[in-house]
């Protein structure tokens, strides 16, 4: 029998088993996305055990996404693009990393009257027929272990380091 519990998953995209076998321990499942540099909850939404495929759902209140090329150009409607977040929860910035936040946080010249900030997220996702947006992943080798993200690339290089490795 379910526990008479609501559930949060977050932190990368869902596969469906987890989310079948969660489901099957709990009244509710909610996935949560959100970059911490974005108030680590930007999108929400209830999974259930029919969706196909597995959402981040919408923007939550006072959060707009845009999907983007590499050229930084809005995707057409269901074409995968790089998850961008503008809004009142996107952080100023890295605190002392001028570089990364001038690479990452860029004026939003999407919006008119806004003249904040859009974060640049490094996930793709595409928007599904019903509006919300599926999340793909990593564009780049980043990848996430328990919600800590890891360069794999630095990984690579340290070992290299070590004599007798190729």
């Amino acid at each position: 029998k379910p526990l008479n519990i609501k559930a949060l998953i977050g932190g990368e995209p869902v596969p469906k088993p987890l989310a079948h076998e969660l489901l099957s321990r709990c009244n509710e499942l909610w996935n949560i996305y959100g970059p911490t540099e974005t108030t680590v909850c930007s999108f929400l939404t209830q999974i259930s055990i029919n969706d196909d495929p597995i959402t981040i759902g919408k923007p939550i209140a006072n959060t707009t996404v845009y999907l983007l090329d590499a050229n930084r150009n809005p995707v057409n409607q269901g074409e995968i693009g790089e998850i961008v977040i503008a809004g009142d929860g996107v952080s100023l910035g890295y605190l002392n990393r001028p570089d990364l936040t001038n690479e990452r946080f860029i004026p939003n010249h999407f919006e008119n009257e806004s003249n904040g900030k859009v974060y640049i997220s490094g996930d793709l996702g595409k928007m599904v027929p019903n509006g919300h947006v599926q999340c793909l992943g990593r564009i780049d080798h980043q990848v996430k272990v328990r919600g800590y993200r890891i360069e794999l690339g630095e990984i690579e290089h340290n070992l290299m380091l070590i004599e007798g490795i190729k």
